[in-house]
């Protein structure tokens, strides 16, 4: 305390100087403390920081200045009000070209000289477009108001001054400043800094499945130097300030500090904030001051809605209506130039025109007349049709049973709304290794100490009987759950409850919408306490089979007799078993795992059950009079060292031992032992004696588990890697039973419980790779710094052999670095454990700088990374452990679809060399008979000419194959291999070029040992530089960036929490599923969409071409020969809904076909501009039969022009219809039932039209005209006739093709390639296992989606 005392006096010192430049310099706009105004009345803060003052205090005046530009906590995510929602609803829709465009003809036809229809009809189809989205919005915003209203109105306790008591307020009312008191299971309503927690310790716990979607628990501590912990808090007394940063979205850090009245700042963190949204667990009372609210709060400003992406597809739409355009400026010129030249040659005309109109004004008013009459050629309403096709394909996707997991109750999430044909369009797919196509449920497997293997034999034996169990299990699990998705405590929610808690004011639903009952939901948590689960804590992962040969050097630290001078042959050494213990101490505390069980789930601390005495006498160990010669050569081997890979928090140290301790010649210097032990006078016996009594009746740490069943731990772990490790420990009796944020209990085999003393905590990060816990040894009181991470940076940081034990130092590391390559070629991952004895000189030294990095709020990241830089030198490696990461089911099956699909797959992970390649090879993305290329280089210089090199062997080989000289097919044969320090030279500009040639000539690409930042540079080159379509899977937050700078990011739910599921445009549950979304789904909504933009274009091209002809015959007036009310309604109206059904339901191959065959995903249709040259030819042929069969079959006789027109519009709509339905590959009752509809509305309206509408289109009168023309046989001899010879040629281009290339279908029927039983036997499997009693529906809140329609949407 003295030494913390002393930093805090000289921070005051660095804080008061004149500079103004130290770690604490006042923010822009107020008053630096040592000058005069300090204690005048603030002024307006400006710049990068936020000073907050408590509302009730004496700090009243400072408080109004600084807050009144605060916002308030209220939420409003609605985008418009009553007022306000008309006009900004058209204001966001006139944001769109189209509608503009169409704005800009309506007023065109206003004009009295271009006016071509009555001024009302022109306005039609743009009323009607605009109010189908203004409904469409309106709705969804009242969807988010009731949303709002609820979040808002929920209440919580604050503290109001002038009733000197918590007060009931609503959320929305909450403010910044504001004292807020919260019970456990309530839900914080704003960002909040912890002041006060019921728990002695001055720690709480927090559920952040509501923000980032992670069960496992999180621990917060109240700030530094506030009162004691565990009562109640005077609020009166509280008049301290606060600094901190502007609001931002980053929910892993806050920067700031508090300024007590006495001068005295402590710096405030990330620990310290308890985030909006999050749930109080395990906790009774908290008490914290908002410091932001409502829209500045961290859940909120990320909370950015759907994610908006455009497709590739929509780019090509707007370059075809782009063309669509120019093709109506060339028939209006036409028009135009036509009318010029028949007035001017115009003789004795019957009507006389204005005589004062001169051609050319009469060309240019008839250009803007033509550009009236054919507006319907730019698809309006094409538009909102592929945003409801788009709906529907994406309802079809999310309720497809294929991709429905029943282990984990999820279905695929949609989240970006209109990239769906994105998904059929892939040519590249950079995958994620650990939890994407891994299980990433971490079983401890082998381990490595002291340079020593223990194989863990029986442990791989435990594996595979559990591998033969599962799907059984699973059935069993799924059978055996009778509660509602909404409604049970299933097995994710119940890891994050607690049963502690004598109350639950508000659940988790609050913020979800969901309607649910208090008492309820306290039911139902007591109705499920005993099947409470922690999180990564599976029965595989728990039950950990200890190596037989590591458990009986472990005996050796509790004899059963007094110790004797000198061990049995093979006997460990002192030093071997001081590795031991410490390797396993590493494993237990270095973590952040976070302790309950269900007899004390407050996760406290308890008191030590041994006295210091007799662990003292217990830890002098006996082997250390005698020592034998350290047995490096055929020792049994180590299990320990894995446990020790990821942890977080403090560590127990045995007896401080390391490599410097032996001397040469294998001995060992025991006066150097007693320096480090302290061993107290006299003292004898093993190292622990609990486990001597054990080892005397012959058992040992097999009877284990070390604790009774009504005292079994439950441990919440950041990741699966930790939890593994944690149990592994459990396993040896190494036991963490409780953490607090200043201790921790430890029991050791023979000790008992061990009280840890923990001083300082470096969490992981990417750039460090690793984690560190510093603290003070309960026994010989020395500070101990353990270390655990990736083999690749703890190798390099510990101690290079030197000194006279740089012998045995350099066979530790030799040995342990033979062990780490075996155990990465058996697909194992991989983490090394360190430690480092600290100096009590060199520990002040390193706490002075840590403390200023802490209480840093400019740039505080780069001054903390400095600062544990500086301490994590100069390691002792204890040992490595490897941890197995087992394949998920089918993977290799979806990537041999995936390639024989054409697409290329990409593995970009941050494991070892060996470990990807392991991996790569159990998926089948390397196969026995592709050839590595390895690229591993130093510097710049070296790596530019490897690439070329392998360059030139691929390019040397492809050769030899074309030339029929090579077996192989080529790139086919090649697979890249590239690390992470290769890969930084290889994405410089000057050899980027490079690399992308050699890797497009490779089969696949692997990337160890990348970063995320690499990541997302390896996509985005590939992205950017060949213009291909790019899709990228990952797990984790560190798979993000690659996720969001792909074309299509889709995460996966697994074992990381939901950052990735968060980012991502899609999200799915296995990986296997790509297989069925990209091949299947993926090519019928791009073949679908396409199909629907191409007959959208013909369907409108067609229908304007009507009308064009018919200018020739008019003068180019601009007349036409329809009915307006039927010319403005034919494509609003009669042919809109079939190109909807068409564009959701069409299916041009069977899913069955598309699974069995990938390389139709390959051979798919592609956008091309050929594509819509025919459409438009087409389009133009069918109009002109159209137009004059029914012209000359009524050429000489005296109809009207209404009369002409009738046959040719009912014409025009069956080719149309029936045009459909020759493009259509799928014709269902739907399909039949709306082409009815359409006829039928079309021929109702017009012939109700000819009956009652008098004056409803002048200047023309359509009384009786459709009725007459009905009545007669021409009538339907002019549509079928026109109908034939329209269609004629399509059906004879369609049979040529079918006759020269047969569809996939039809080849893969013909070949036997398709099972026709596979899809009905699926399904019948499916409804067998729902059969079972207590079964859960898929679709519990969709009562339509059962297993009898499974078939239609599988």
């Amino acid at each position: 305390m003295e030494r913390l005392h002393w930093v805090q006096h000289r921070l005051r010192q660095l804080l008061e100087g004149d500079s103004g430049r130290g770690w604490y310099s006042a923010p822009d706009g107020f008053p630096n403390k040592s000058s005069p105004e300090a204690h005048s009345s603030p002024r307006k803060v400006s710049g990068k920081r936020r000073l907050v003052f408590a509302h009730h205090g004496p700090h009243q005046e400072e408080y109004e200045a600084v807050s009144r530009n605060f916002k308030g906590n209220a939420i409003r995510t609605t985008k418009y009000s009553l007022l306000t929602f008309i006009p900004m609803n058209l204001f966001q829709q006139f944001h769109r070209a189209a509608n503009l465009y169409f704005l800009f003809l309506a007023l065109l036809n206003w004009v009295p000289v271009v006016g071509a229809f009555q001024k009302e009809i022109t306005m039609i189809p743009l009323l009607v477009v605009l109010a189908v989205i203004a409904v469409k919005d309106a709705l969804e915003d009242y969807r988010r108001y009731l949303f709002d209203k609820k979040v808002n109105n929920n209440t919580v306790h604050v503290f109001c001054g002038e009733q000197n008591a918590y007060a009931e307020r609503r959320w929305k009312d909450v403010r910044v400043g504001d004292f807020v008191r919260l019970s456990c299971n309530e839900i914080i309503p704003a960002d909040m800094l912890l002041l006060h927690s019921s728990d002695p310790r001055g720690v709480c716990y927090i559920d952040t499945a509501n923000l980032d979607g992670e069960t496992n628990l999180k621990q917060r501590q109240v700030v530094l130097d506030l009162p004691l912990q565990g009562g109640d808090m005077t609020l009166e007394s509280f008049h301290s300030r606060i600094e901190c940063e502007k609001p931002n979205n980053d929910l892993n850090r806050f920067r700031g500090y508090m300024e007590h009245p006495n001068g005295v700042r402590v710096g405030l963190h990330n620990s310290n904030l308890l985030l909006r949204s999050c749930t109080v667990r395990n906790t009774e009372t908290v008490v914290g001051i908002v410091v932001y609210a409502g829209h500045e709060t961290k859940a909120m400003m990320n909370n950015s809605g759907p994610r908006y992406k455009r497709s590739q597809l929509e780019k090509h739409l707007n370059a075809d209506v782009l063309w669509c355009v120019l093709l109506l400026i060339a028939m209006c010129l036409t028009a135009s130039i036509g009318h010029g030249l028949w007035l001017k040659n115009l003789r004795d005309p019957l009507f006389e025109p204005d005589g004062d109109m001169s051609p050319a004004l009469g060309g240019f008013l008839v250009f803007w007349t033509m550009i009236i009459v054919l507006q319907v050629l730019i698809p309006i309403s094409l538009y909102v049709s592929i945003e409801i096709v788009k709906l529907g394909q994406i309802y079809f996707i999310h309720n497809d049973l294929a991709l429905y997991n029943e282990q984990l109750d999820s279905r695929i999430q949609c989240r970006a709304l209109n990239i769906t044909e994105d998904l059929g369009r892939i040519q590249f797919l950079f995958s994620d290794k650990t939890g994407t196509l891994t299980e990433n449920k971490m079983v401890f497997r082998r381990c490595s100490i002291f340079g020593i293997e223990y194989p863990h034999e029986e442990n791989a034996h435990r594996l595979k009987v559990y591998e033969e169990e599962e799907e059984e299990e699973e059935k069993n699990e799924v059978a055996g759950r009778s509660v509602t998705l909404r409604s049970g405590c299933s097995r994710k929610s119940l890891s994050c409850r607690s049963l502690s808690c004598n109350r639950s004011s508000v659940s988790l639903n609050t913020l979800t919408g969901e309607d649910e009952d208090g008492d309820g939901d306290e039911d139902r948590l007591s109705n499920h306490v005993q099947p409470r689960t922690s999180a990564f804590s599976s029965r595989v992962a728990k039950e950990v089979t200890p190596d037989p040969e590591l458990v009986k050097k472990l005996s050796r630290l509790c004899p059963p007799g007094p110790p004797s001078s000198a061990g049995p042959p093979g006997s460990p050494s002192s030093l071997e078993l001081a590795y031991i213990t410490d390797f396993f101490l590493a494993l237990a505390i270095c973590n952040s795992v976070v302790v309950s069980s269900p007899s004390q789930p407050r996760h406290a601390v308890p008191e030590t059950r041994t006295p210091l005495k007799l662990m003292l006498q217990r830890l002098s160990f006996s082997p250390f009079s005698a020592p034998s010669p350290p047995q490096v050569k055929g020792s049994p081997r180590s299990f320990a060292t894995r446990l020790f890979s990821r942890g977080k928090s403090g560590a127990l140290a045995a007896p401080p031992l390391d490599g410097s301790e032996a001397c040469e010649d294998g001995k060992l210097d025991t006066s150097s032992l007693g320096q480090e032990v302290d061993p107290p006078p006299g003292g004898e016996g093993g190292v622990a004696g609990a486990m001597g009594e054990d080892a005397k009746d012959g058992g040992g740490v097999e009877d284990l588990p070390g604790a009774d069943a009504e005292d079994e731990l439950l441990y919440e772990a950041e990741s699966p890697d930790e939890a593994a490790l944690v149990h592994a420990a459990h396993a040896y009796r190494c036991t963490l039973r409780g953490r607090s944020a200043e201790s921790l209990v430890v029991d050791l085999p023979g000790v008992g419980s061990l009280a840890v003393q923990l001083l300082h905590v470096l969490p992981f990060d990417s750039n460090r790779k690793r984690m560190s816990v510093v603290v003070r040894h309960p026994l010989s009181g020395r500070v101990v710094l353990y270390t655990k991470g990736a083999d690749s940076v703890i190798m390099d940081l510990s101690r290079a052999p030197k000194e006279p034990h740089g012998e045995l130092d350099g066979r530790i590391r030799e040995r342990t670095q033979t062990h780490l390559d075996g155990y990465a070629r058996d697909g194992l991952r991989t983490l090394c454990i360190a430690k480092k004895v600290l100096q009590e000189e060199e520990y002040e030294v390193w706490m002075k700088r840590q403390l200023l990095a802490e209480s840093s709020i400019e740039n505080r990241e780069e001054l903390l990374l400095d600062s544990a830089l500086r301490l994590e030198t100069d390691l002792t490696l204890l040992g490595t452990t490897g941890i197995l990461d087992r394949l998920q089911e089918e993977v290799p099956e979806t990537i041999e679809a995936l390639q024989r699909a054409g697409v290329k797959v990409w593995v970009l992970t941050g494991d070892k060399r060996e470990t990807a390649v392991n991996i790569a090879y159990a998926c089948k993305l390397l196969r026995p008979g592709d050839e590595l290329l390895t690229a591993s280089c130093g510097s710049k210089d070296a790596c530019a000419s490897l690439l070329e090199e392998l360059r030139v062997k691929v390019q040397r080989d492809e050769d030899a194959a074309a030339a029929g000289g090579g077996p192989g097919g080529g790139s086919s044969a090649f697979v890249l291999v590239i690390n992470g320090a290769t890969l930084d030279w290889a994405l410089q500009k000057d050899l980027k070029s490079d690399f992308l040639e050699l890797s497009c000539r490779c089969k696949a690409v692997i990337c160890c040992r990348s970063t995320p930042l690499q990541k997302s540079q390896v996509v985005r080159l590939i992205r950017d530089e060949l213009g291909v379509m790019t899709l990228a899977v990952g797990d984790g937050a560190n798979d993000v960036s690659m996720i969001q700078v792909a074309d299509v990011g889709i995460g996966i739910s697994g074992q990381e929490g939901m950052q990735a599921v968060m980012s991502s445009d899609f999200a799915i549950s296995r990986f296997k599923h790509l297989t069925k979304l990209l091949l299947v789904h993926g090519r019928w909504c791009y073949s679908r969409l396409e199909s629907m933009i191409f007959y959208f274009i013909y369907k409108n091209v067609m229908y304007v071409n009507l009308l064009f002809w018919y200018q020739f015959f008019c003068g180019f007036s601009g007349s036409v020969m329809i009915n307006s009310w039927v010319l403005i309604l034919f494509n609003l109206v009669f042919t809109s809904v079939p190109p909807l059904v068409y564009g959701v339901l069409d299916r041009d191959v069977p899913a069955e076909t598309l699974v069995e065959l990938p390389e139709l995903y390959r051979n798919r249709k592609v956008h091309l501009p050929s594509v819509f040259w025919i459409t438009v030819l087409d389009a133009f042929y069918q109009s002109l039969v159209c137009f004059f069969v029914p012209y000359f079959a009524l050429a000489g006789s005296d109809v009207g022009e209404l009369s002409l027109g009738s046959p040719i519009n009912a014409s025009a709509l069956l080719v149309i219809l029936l045009h459909q339905v020759i493009e259509s590959h799928t014709l269902t009752w739907i399909h039949a039932l709306v082409m009815l509809l359409s006829g039928a509305s079309y021929f109702g309206f017009v012939l109700l039209f000819g009956l009652l509408c008098v004056t409803c289109s002048p200047p023309t009168n359509p009384l009786g005209v459709e009725n007459l023309l009905m009545s007669q046989p021409l009538f339907y001899a002019i549509c079928t006739l026109t109908a034939v010879m329209a269609l004629l040629p399509r059906l004879l281009v369609r049979a040529v093709c079918n006759t020269l290339h047969a569809p996939a279908a039809l080849r893969s029927a013909q070949t036997g390639k398709v099972d026709s039983e596979k899809s009905w036997r699926r399904t019948l499997r499916w409804n067998r296992s729902r059969s079972g009693v207590g079964g859960i529906p898929v679709c519990t809140h969709n009562p339509g989606l059962g297993p009898s329609t499974a078939p239609a949407l599988s």
